[in-house]
C-alpha cells in the first residue's frame, strides 16, 4: 500500500450516523428517488450485487408499494453504495488554469441493526467506529419523533463520539483538537404535522420561488440549526440539548451544516399540483402499519449528500 492511500480513500468516503431506527435505509431509498427526479449527472449505484439488491428493493418499497421499508430487526446489515456525478475540477497552473469536468465518486456506506442489538453489542459499535474513522464525510440523522417518544439521541451519541475521537488522536488525525469530517446534520419527518408546527412557531418557514408546487422549506442554514436546537428541547430524556453541544465541541464550526429533509414530502390533492395547508399528510394508518398517500417526493434528501461530496472533492482539490 502506497504512502497516503488510507487518507485518499478516508476523504472519498460518506459514513451514515444516527440511533438505531432513525430512518437510515428509508432515507436511502428516498434518496435514489430524489436523484432520479431532478436533472444532473449524479446518482447512486451498488457497490457489489448484495447491495444493488437492496438499493432496488428499497427504492420499490417507497416509490411503487408506497411502504417504508422493513425494520432491520436483529440482524447486522452493511451495504456499501457510491455517489457517482461529475464535478468541477480546476487543472494546470496560472495563467493556463482552467476548468474541466472530472467524475467524482464517493463511497456511501451503512451499517445498520436492531435497536437492542445496537445498544448491547460491542461488535456493531466497532464497525460503525471503523466506518467513521475511515470517512470524511458524515451524514448524523436526527428524528425529532423518535427523540420526543424515545429520548436517546445523545445516548447513542457521545460514546461513540467519545471512541472515534480517542482513534483519530491516536492516528495524528484531529487538527485544531476537532474531528476532520465534514458533517451535515439532517432533521428527519420533516412532513410530520408536529415538526412543521415548530418550524412554523419559530418563524423559519419560506417557500422556494422556483417551487411550483409551493412546498414549504426550511430555507437557510442558521433556520435549520434553529429548527434543531427547538426540536430537542422536546426530548423525552431532556438530554438533546447536549447533542448540538457536543457536535460544536468536536466539529469544526465550518465543516457542519444543517439541513431540514423528508423522505416522502408532502401530499398533493387529487386534481391539483400545489401545497394544500389543511390537507398535506403524506402518511396515513393502514393495516398492518402506515401507507404513505399520493407518492414519494423527497424533499432536502439529495442536497446534504451532495454538498459533503462538493466538499470532499474540495479538500481533494486543496
Amino acid at each position: 500500500m502506497q504512502p497516503g492511500q488510507d487518507e485518499r480513500a478516508a476523504t472519498q468516503n460518506i459514513a451514515m450516523w444516527g440511533a438505531a431506527g432513525c430512518g437510515k435505509t428509508t432515507f436511502l431509498a428516498a434518496l435514489d428517488i430524489a436523484l432520479t427526479q431532478v436533472d444532473g449527472d449524479w446518482k447512486v449505484v451498488g457497490a457489489d450485487a448484495g447491495s444493488t439488491e437492496v438499493l432496488t428493493d428499497l427504492t420499490r418499497s417507497l416509490a411503487d408499494r408506497r411502504q417504508f421499508p422493513r425494520a432491520t430487526g436483529e440482524a447486522i446489515e452493511r451495504y456499501k453504495w457510491y455517489l457517482i456525478g461529475n464535478r468541477p475540477v480546476r487543472t494546470g497552473r496560472f495563467p493556463r488554469r482552467r476548468t474541466v469536468v472530472a467524475e467524482s465518486r464517493i463511497g456511501l456506506d451503512l451499517i445498520d441493526a436492531g435497536g437492542e442489538q445496537f445498544e448491547r453489542g460491542r461488535v456493531i459499535g466497532r464497525r460503525l467506529l471503523d466506518n467513521l474513522v475511515q470517512s470524511r464525510g458524515i451524514l448524523y440523522l436526527f428524528d425529532p419523533i423518535r427523540e420526543y417518544e424515545k429520548g436517546d439521541a445523545f445516548e447513542n451519541l457521545h460514546g461513540m463520539l467519545a471512541q472515534l475521537s480517542q482513534r483519530m488522536v491516536a492516528a495524528g488525525t484531529f487538527p485544531g483538537g476537532r474531528l476532520p469530517h465534514h458533517l451535515a446534520v439532517c432533521v428527519t419527518k420533516f412532513d410530520e404535522v408536529s415538526v412543521l408546527k415548530t418550524a412554523d412557531s419559530i418563524g423559519v418557514l419560506g417557500v422556494d420561488p422556483d417551487d411550483t408546487r409551493g412546498f414549504p422549506r426550511v430555507m437557510e442554514d442558521e433556520d435549520a440549526e434553529r429548527l434543531f436546537e427547538s426540536l430537542c428541547g422536546v426530548s423525552a430524556s431532556g438530554n438533546a440539548e447536549l447533542v448540538l453541544r457536543k457536535l460544536k465541541k468536536f466539529f469544526h464550526q465550518d465543516r457542519i451544516r444543517f439541513f431540514v429533509t423528508s423522505a416522502i414530502g408532502f401530499h398533493l390533492p387529487p386534481g391539483t399540483n400545489r401545497f394544500d395547508p389543511r390537507d398535506y399528510q403524506n402518511l396515513v394508518p393502514a393495516p398492518g402499519g402506515y401507507q404513505i398517500r399520493s407518492g414519494v417526493r423527497p424533499i432536502n434528501v439529495m442536497e446534504p449528500l451532495l454538498w459533503l461530496a462538493q466538499s470532499l472533492s474540495a479538500d481533494q482539490q486543496g
